[in-house]
């Protein structure tokens, strides 16, 4: 009989717990990289475009501070929740991820009001070059934001369901890495368009 790739305890009956936060999935290392190497390419759009006689920089809404501050604290609320976790303390790590899903929504939602907010003073996506790329690279991470708070809906589910333990969270980690890779891109991508 051929023994499986995981180590197998002294008596071969239970198999060894896998490492506790990973290693990282192929498909996960391939997702950051696609949806890096897209931002890459928006940025470089954004940089040679803006040598363009007609680039005017658009003030974004105050609302802009208040969403970007959610996105912070949601990815602080997942670390707390992985904390709770790791000590054991199953209920204190479901409302923690609970909240940090509660934040990446009021994200969204700070995000929609700001496009209000700006379609109210007269700015849309023809505008201006540099309107067209607020609108474009903050519509294209909302995107990615649903598709985190997905995996924090999922891993939410399984986690009140009982799918992790101290010992073994690697799919919570997982969760966390893409959530955390979303928040980062975020915080790139307004001092991008801040700073031009």
């Amino acid at each position: 009989m051929i023994a499986s790739a995981r180590t197998l305890s002294p008596d071969a009956r239970q198999p060894v717990p896998s490492p506790v936060g990973g290693p990282y999935p192929m498909g996960l290392m391939a997702l950051l990289t696609t949806v890096g190497m897209l931002f890459a390419a928006f940025t470089a759009a954004l940089l040679v475009r803006r040598t363009g006689g007609d680039w005017t920089p658009v003030r974004l809404p105050r609302v802009v501070v208040f969403s970007t501050t959610c996105i912070v604290l949601s990815s602080i609320a997942v670390e707390v929740a992985r904390a709770w976790l790791r000590r054991g303390m199953l209920a204190d790590s479901v409302n923690w991820l609970a909240g940090s899903g509660l934040l990446g929504m009021l994200f969204l939602g700070g995000q929609v009001v700001a496009w209000r907010h700006l379609a109210l003073r007269g700015v849309f996506l023809p505008s201006s070059p540099h309107a067209a790329f607020f609108y474009m690279l903050s519509a294209t991470h909302a995107a990615h934001i649903v598709g985190g708070l997905g995996a924090i809906a999922w891993t939410l589910n399984r986690l009140r369901r009982g799918a992790y333990s101290p010992e073994r969270h690697a799919g919570f980690t997982h969760a966390a890495v893409f959530w955390h890779f979303v928040g980062a891109v975020w915080l790139y991508l307004l001092i991008l368009l801040i700073a031009f």
